[in-house]
């Protein structure tokens, strides 16, 4: 059975700009919902490059993306959004009452007046590794992401990847797996050191193995998973495997946006500059998926555009209430909205 959600505001991508819309959307009093095809907040800032300074966020001199994205949810803690990481949006409709119907792959159901597309260049979408046939086992014993960590519980598990997401799930995966085996073709990792240290720790208690090398192929039947050869240095390798998940970095797509019928300039969306309201009544786009005269793929244009696009999601969801413009340093009903009153 499918989960029914009815909120305000869906926002398609939990990046700066998406996060900001949050802070902007729950200053109006709206609901937000925000779903996000990677497994955490932050999008292509804390995906891509969590440590490397950004330099042009005003009244930050420098900060990396995962402080930006930190600062950002301490922000919209006040308005409590609602996330849905590892999810991709599949199916969207208007319903007779004007409002949308917006299905995932979750197998989640939001029924909501607006929506709001903050996706960045598009959809980040996991790259399949270059496997022969790992598209038999994909979504039944090989995963690009998390969903449910029961799904884990008793199996042997072989991660692939030297980023964070690779040696996170290393470490969570551990307490609940049979087994837990990480591989990587050399030593070295891209990921935060202290997550490095724990998995060498464990490594060494014997609690998680480590294997240098490549996935050559996999064996198993049905899209069920048994074994996963690896290539490395001195030869080949079977490892016992009841699941794969191969972290091999991200591309970004537009995904199944193409398909909602709005105005598109080389996979960006064409949008006003007085709203940001695409093609569609009620759909909005705001960040680096968007594009209008002038436009600057700019952190900071994305969140100027979300201020004026949540003006105009308010008359959607409250039409003829009447919008008082307020100020966050004079307004006292904004402050303790804000809990600084």
């Amino acid at each position: 059975m499918s989960d029914t959600i009815e909120t305000d505001v869906v926002i398609v991508g939990a990046g700066p700009v998406g996060l900001f819309a949050v802070f902007e959307l729950g200053l109006l009093d709206l609901r937000a919902h925000v779903i996000d095809i990677l497994d955490r907040p932050g999008g292509q800032c804390a995906e891509l490059y969590p440590e490397k300074p950004i330099y042009d966020i005003p009244g930050l001199p420098e900060v990396t993306g995962q402080d930006l994205t930190n600062n950002l949810l301490k922000q919209i803690a006040p308005f409590d959004p609602q996330f849905h990481f590892s999810t991709m949006v599949t199916a969207l409709e208007r319903l007779e009452d004007g409002r949308f119907r917006v299905e995932t792959d979750a197998d989640e159901v939001f029924i909501t007046k607006v929506i709001v597309i903050a996706a960045g260049g598009g959809s980040f979408q996991p790259k399949r590794p270059p496997v022969p046939e790992i598209e038999l086992y994909e979504g039944t014993s090989v995963h690009y992401a998390v969903r449910k960590i029961e799904a884990f519980r008793g199996h042997d598990v072989v991660i692939v990847g030297g980023g964070d997401s690779a040696l996170d799930w290393t470490l969570n995966l551990e307490p609940v797996a049979k087994s837990v085996t990480l591989v990587h073709r050399r030593p070295e990792f891209r990921a935060a050191p202290d997550s490095v240290n724990k998995m060498w720790a464990l490594e060494k208690e014997g609690r998680v193995k480590f294997r240098m090398g490549q996935v050559g192929s996999l064996e198993g039947a049905d899209g069920q998973l048994s074994k996963v050869i690896l290539k490395g240095a001195e030869g080949e390798e079977v490892l016992e495997a009841g699941r794969l998940l191969p972290f091999f970095g991200l591309t970004m797509k537009l995904g199944p946006i193409a398909d909602w019928g709005l105005n598109l300039d080389q996979n960006l969306i064409a949008v006003d500059t007085e709203k940001f309201e695409t093609s569609e009544p009620g759909i909005f786009a705001i960040g680096d998926i968007n594009t209008y005269p002038g436009k600057l793929k700019l952190i900071l244009s994305g969140f100027h555009e979300a201020a004026l696009m949540s003006q105009a999601a308010k008359r959607i969801v409250a039409p003829g209430e009447r919008i008082i413009f307020q100020y966050t340093t004079s307004s006292t009903s904004l402050q303790k909205k804000l809990k600084a009153a």
